[in-house]
């Protein structure tokens, strides 16, 4: 449904939340290790998510990629959005470019709910909200 690159790219934000809450900031390495992705990668996805402003990071010794409170409080739409663009919200389900109401393709009516369920959940759910489900052990991001 999402591309790898938008996988990796909410993998790695719920996971930065995680582990940067306290203010702390985290390395590439580690960020990799913890969501089982390739480092050069995650290293790509996540200077286009810092240009963006979803992610912050800092130089130095004590520098890494942390959340601010603005960006612990981005949806999982709002990284969907950033990595893969609306085509998932807005786009035909069979992919055609002429699909409408006025000219549907075989599934355009059925796709156009399950699209529309799908922003909402993605919309409410909060970058921050999964930090305790993974504390407890309820929710992973390995494989």
């Amino acid at each position: 449904m999402f591309s790898k690159t938008c996988e990796y790219a909410i993998r790695a934000m719920i996971y930065i939340a995680q582990k940067t809450k306290e203010g702390d900031r985290i390395g590439i390495r580690e960020i990799s290790k913890g969501i089982d992705s390739p480092e050069h990668f995650i290293a790509k996805i996540l200077q286009e998510l810092s240009r963006k402003g979803l992610v912050q990071s800092a130089k130095g010794p004590n520098g890494g990629f942390y959340l601010d409170a603005d960006s612990m409080k981005q949806s999982l739409a709002d990284v969907v959005r950033a990595v893969d663009g609306d085509k998932i919200f807005q786009g035909c389900g069979l992919g055609l470019r002429q699909c409408s109401e006025t000219h549907p393709c075989p599934i355009h009516h059925e796709f156009k709910n399950v699209r529309k369920q799908l922003f909402q959940m993605l919309e409410k759910a909060k970058v921050d909200n999964f930090t305790e489900a993974l504390e407890t052990s309820m929710a992973y991001l390995r494989r």
